[in-house]
């Protein structure tokens, strides 16, 4: 990070700290609390509402492209997808509705986070967003971690602290790294679609070590979100692309 440019972000920190409460403190509260409800491989597949969301917003801030026909038969399937995997383990009795509401809060804050990246901080220094959002972070969460914590601290082995090690360098450091870069390069609609990512190694990681069901809900509804992200990002980009010929 080059000298200033820490200085220039600052300038910035009302967007900066929007940025943070909304792809941090918020989901990483929403989330591991959700997750005491249902599975890791459940939660990781209602994240992926993420894409849907982030057309929409960017529809209400006045791109007509996302209203293309195609785009919206993207859009249901993958709200069909939601639906049939939420009602299908309800219906089950699997999961409670209130954790569902949860992750699709938190769904809905990592929508917004892009887009306040690629509108709000565009012109910002990468690391220095990162570095300064992180701060803010920690001083959020600093207060409820003092205030809660146990009366006897277990002393930590070396598996602990690797794992401590993995979230805060790959799962957090190197992960912001390219989710900036990728919402620079491709746009945050695009780039969202990186939560598939997410789902496939929550879902495998889940039934693989946590030994948690492959339900009904998880096969129908996956599939339908998948592939109705796909063809509404796919069908929205490919009008981007021929508005700017015309326009050129």
């Amino acid at each position: 990070m080059r000298s200033g440019d820490l200085k220039r972000a600052i300038k910035y920190w009302p967007w900066v700290l929007a940025f943070a409460a909304i792809e941090m403190v918020g989901p990483w509260f929403l989330i591991p609390e959700a997750q005491r409800s249902v599975s890791s491989g459940l939660a990781s597949l209602i994240i992926t509402t993420v894409p849907f969301f982030g057309i929409l917003i960017v529809g209400l801030q006045g791109d007509k492209s996302v209203w293309h026909p195609k785009t919206i038969i993207g859009l249901l399937l993958g709200a069909a997808g939601v639906i049939g995997l939420i009602g299908i383990d309800v219906f089950r009795d699997r999961v409670d509705l209130f954790p569902i509401g949860m992750l699709l809060l938190a769904a809905l804050g990592y929508a917004i986070a892009p887009i306040i990246v690629s509108d709000k901080l565009r012109d910002v220094p990468m690391f220095a967003v990162i570095a300064l959002s992180l701060a803010m972070v920690s001083v959020i969460y600093a207060i409820p971690a003092w205030t809660t914590l146990p009366t006897e601290i277990p002393e930590a082995r070396l598996p602990a602290w690797m794992g401590i090690l993995g979230l805060g360098v790959v799962t957090t450091a190197v992960a912001f790294v390219v989710f900036f870069t990728l919402v620079r390069e491709i746009g945050p609609a695009r780039a969202e679609l990186i939560v598939f990512v997410n789902v496939a190694v929550a879902v495998l990681l889940g039934i693989v070590i946590l030994n948690e069901p492959f339900t009904i809900g998880m096969m129908f509804g996956f599939p339908l979100i998948i592939f109705g992200s796909y063809l509404a990002i796919r069908e929205r980009q490919q009008y981007v692309r021929k508005k700017n010929r015309i326009s050129g």
